[in-house]
């Protein structure tokens, strides 16, 4: 027994006849750095370490055992309290918000408690006033107004840094009305409910010009901080392409005046893309906010001009911009505006809504700067490693890199090397060709062993849809769940080889050729889970004797987005690229994909009778916060518009094959998107509770219900708590249940058919690619010898406890378990449905 000063004394009482257990600081160093590595060791494991690690070699395993238990909760009280201070933070953060909101409503209130008697007053002397002073005024009015015509209402400014800086205090002035007072009226955002788990308080302009939106919130990052990631448009703003600082200055009470030049990539092949030539001035205020607020430069106001480029519908941005103010505790406190006329005449009218909408602004433009912000933080706050070993940075890169590959697809600018090629007599996919790929890729392409060693370029085909009544985010989920359903394995195939030396052949389209299932493999999510971002394995096992040359081993690095379907507005895609196993950084990204935006004239849900409702701010819980959203009413149609682009590389000699290729292949992606379309409109799926179990099975609700029943009847006791009785709860509980609970199919190849959230972390996978997982895969050689003696038990008495071992998840980690429980599974008639798998105390090795 180890006697030595230590902080384990207490929390580590009654292990030997009431005696404190004390540690050395060096054992205590020794158990910490084994905690880091592994919170959660099962017994093999803890025997494992005092063999391997001398110095506790006279501890006895339960000591460590309850070590491990007592350090365990200390963390979790540590996490907790952090919690609980961030949310008390935010609460505190948010009242000041309601405060500053009550007060500006009060004012507008007051405001129209004067105009409503100015204007009875003006009512009551126009009732009583003569003929002839009604003429007099009359004439009079006529005066004054041509007196105003003739003196401009903004005289002209000249481009020098006096004038420019007028413009800029104008600026700073109009974008503070907005964000702090009444400039604009504010309406809640359609479906969003702020809270302290929330983004934010989201709000949406009614009957103002153009398009606006304003967001507050809390976020843990420095204001100057804050300022500099905000200004990095092209960092978090996926539709900007580019900004370039044009001129920059500082003014005399230490701002920054900048002239900026920003490009923005059109979201669909059916409207041109936009261009803001607009002026940018970071101030800080007297009680120390800093400010950074922008608008376009017009002619009206006398600044400098920029000339229209080509392809560019030139757009203007009202006063915006961001108040970012200090927080007590740490943190800042930011109010984003985002006023801008989009230019809507430009575009077709089927799309006009994208353009007219307050909130596809809100979710493109304003919420994104606060995901971003989020993201930023929790990844400052944590040392956070995701998939693969890759930090947080590096696997956002490629997420921007995906994003920005397929726009540049979709929008195919010429200066970017692109030119259009002849079509086949019908005009519904555009062929588009790129000879110098090095500008899409990068430099880094150039000196590869990959396409411009063989002398080709890159072909991209490309076309739109306008959908009806199908939600983007359901669509986007089942192309993702069901790549089978719309995807060629052979195009897959050749896509993956083409950044290889080796040529490969042209295939030919065998739509419904997918040889073999899909493995997604998750690597990153956003701190709302509105993105995820993983790797696809492709096993195809369907492949030909001809196409013996391709890949048998297929990767995609793929995007997904705005699969929420409560969320309005929000643009839902789903983005890939072939890669190789080694997911190296600076890997050529060819993107492909799809977008789905919604296009619907009633998605503001604006009415001029409607108010902020701030008074339900305080309600806590994410699950909670948002409303569940109607599209378009229960009996009306909603639109959505779907582009695709898929990019193949190509060799000179083939050219004409592969476009050829392309094309076809684009059309039968589309014939069947849009038969998926029509099996999907008609069913208006809503959101459900929990997670979708793949087809075949049975609803989640029924399953964790026979699941729980199941384990009661064999085993005589609870699984869950016994006051869990509604069928959501029973759901929500078996998913957030700490030990790791899988189901398995009884066919002679058993697979996996779900597993709760913990089962998931285990086998390290999501529940779509569960079932692509069977149940030998995750068994070593011992436990398949154990399962095959355990099954006949199983099946006749109905359960049987399984000893502790390993298991292998998805990704090749064995992870422990101190024991295990199977037991069978009984439907509604009593009839065998699945067997059950409960791990307990496991943890990676």
């Amino acid at each position: 027994m180890a006697v030595t000063s230590g902080k384990e004394g207490k929390s580590s009482s009654s292990m030997d006849q009431g005696k404190y257990v004390r540690y050395t600081a060096e054992q205590v160093e020794a158990l910490e750095r084994l905690y880091h590595d592994c919170p959660k060791p099962s017994s093999i494991r803890r025997q494992q370490l005092i063999r391997e690690c001398p110095i506790l070699s006279n501890i006895e395993p339960k000591q460590i055992k309850v070590w491990f238990q007592n350090r365990r909760c200390r963390e979790k009280q540590r996490k907790e309290a952090s919690r609980l201070q961030a949310v008390n933070r935010k609460l505190s953060a948010m009242n000041k918000l309601l405060m500053e909101e009550n007060d500006r409503l009060q004012k507008q209130v007051s405001q129209l408690v004067y105009e409503n008697g100015y204007f009875r007053q003006q009512l009551q002397n126009a009732s009583i006033a003569t003929t002839d002073t009604s003429c007099e005024s009359v004439v009079t009015s006529v005066k004054h107004q041509q007196q105003n015509q003739l003196t401009p209402r903004d005289p002209p400014r000249d481009a020098s840094s006096a004038g420019l800086l007028s413009i800029a205090e104008e600026t700073l002035t109009e974008f503070l009305s907005k964000a702090k007072g009444n400039a604009v009226e504010w309406i809640q955002m359609p479906g969003m409910k702020p809270g302290p788990d929330a983004i934010g308080i989201v709000t949406i302009s009614h009957g103002c010009t153009g398009v606006a939106a304003r967001a507050c919130s809390l976020v843990g990052i420095d204001p100057s901080k804050v300022a500099e990631i905000l200004k990095d448009r092209t960092s978090w703003l996926r539709d900007c392409r580019s900004v370039d600082v044009v001129t920059v200055f500082t003014t005399g009470n230490g701002g920054t005046i900048e002239l900026l030049y920003m490009q923005m990539y059109a979201p669909t092949t059916l409207a041109p893309a936009r261009d803001f030539w607009t002026l940018r001035y970071t101030s800080v205020l007297e009680d120390g906010s800093l400010v950074v607020c922008e608008r376009s430069l017009t002619g009206t106001q006398g600044g400098p001009s920029m000339p229209a480029v080509q392809h560019f519908v030139r757009a203007e941005m009202h006063p915006s911009g961001y108040l970012i103010r200090p927080c007590e505790g740490g943190g800042s406190l930011i109010h984003i505006v985002d006023h801008m006329d989009l230019e809507p005449w430009s575009v077709l009218e089927v799309i006009r809504p994208l353009y007219e909408s307050s909130t596809v602004l809100a979710q493109k433009v304003t919420m994104a700067a606060l995901r971003h912000l989020r993201q930023i933080a929790q990844e400052v706050s944590s040392d956070v490693v995701l998939g693969w070993g890759r930090q947080p940075a590096a696997l956002r890169t490629f997420s921007q890199r995906l994003c920005k590959g397929f726009n540049e697809a979709v929008n195919g600018f010429t200066d970017d090397g692109w030119s259009m090629m002849g079509n086949d007599g019908m005009d519904d996919v555009t062929i588009l060709i790129n000879s110098s790929p090095s500008k899409l890729l990068g430099p880094q392409f150039a000196s590869s062993d990959g396409l411009p060693a063989l002398g080709g370029g890159i072909i991209c085909a490309k076309a739109s849809m306008l959908l009806q009544n199908v939600p983007p985010a359901l669509l986007v989920r089942f192309l993702r769940e069901h790549r089978s359903e719309w995807a060629d394995s052979t195009f897959d195939a050749f896509s993956a080889n083409s950044w290889k030396a080796s040529p490969c052949t042209v295939p030919s389209s065998r739509i419904g050729g997918f040889g073999g299932g899909q493995v997604i493999l998750p690597l990153a999510h956003t701190v709302e889970h509105e993105e995820f971002l993983e790797v696809i394995k492709l096993e195809n096992n369907g492949l030909t004797q001809e196409d013996a040359m391709l890949s048998r081993d297929m990767f995609l690095l793929q995007l997904c987005s705005g699969v929420d379907e409560n969320a309005v507005g929000a643009c839902s895609e789903l983005i890939f690229a072939p890669i190789d196993a080694s997911l190296a950084d600076n890997s050529p990204l060819l993107p492909s994909g799809f977008r789905v935006v919604p296009s619907d004239s009633g998605m503001d849900g604006s009415s001029p009778n409607r108010t902020l409702d701030l008074a339900s701010a305080l309600e806590i819980g994410s699950a909670g916060t948002r409303t569940s959203v109607d599209y378009g009413g229960n009996n009306s149609t909603f639109r959505s518009v779907l582009t695709i682009a898929f990019q193949f590389t190509f060799e000179n000699h083939l050219r004409e094959n592969v476009a050829t290729m392309a094309r076809q292949y684009l059309r039968s992606v589309v014939a069947s998107v849009q038969r998926v379309s029509m099996a999907l409109a008609p069913s208006r799926l809503g959101s459900h509770l929990g997670p979708r179990l793949p087809p075949g099975t049975p609803e989640a609700l029924t399953l964790a219900r026979w699941v729980c029943q199941s384990y009661r009847f064999h085993l005589g006791v609870e699984l869950l708590r016994p006051n869990t009785e509604v069928n959501e709860s029973v759901l929500k509980t078996l998913w957030h249940h700490s030990d790791a609970i899988m189901c398995c199919s009884l066919k002679s190849l058993p697979v996996f058919t779900f597993a709760n959230q913990a089962g998931l972390d285990m086998l390290e996978t999501t529940l779509v690619a569960l079932q692509d997982i069977s149940l030998e895969k995750i068994l070593d050689d011992n436990g398949r010898k154990s399962f095959c003696s355990d099954i006949a038990q199983i099946m006749q008495q109905g359960y049987a406890y399984l000893p502790a071992g390993v298991c292998v998840s998805s990704m090749g980690r064995p992870a422990s378990y101190d024991r295990a429980i199977a037991w069978k599974v009984l439907n509604d008639e009593e009839n065998p449905h699945c067997i059950a798998f409960m791990f307990m105390n496991w943890s990676f090795v």
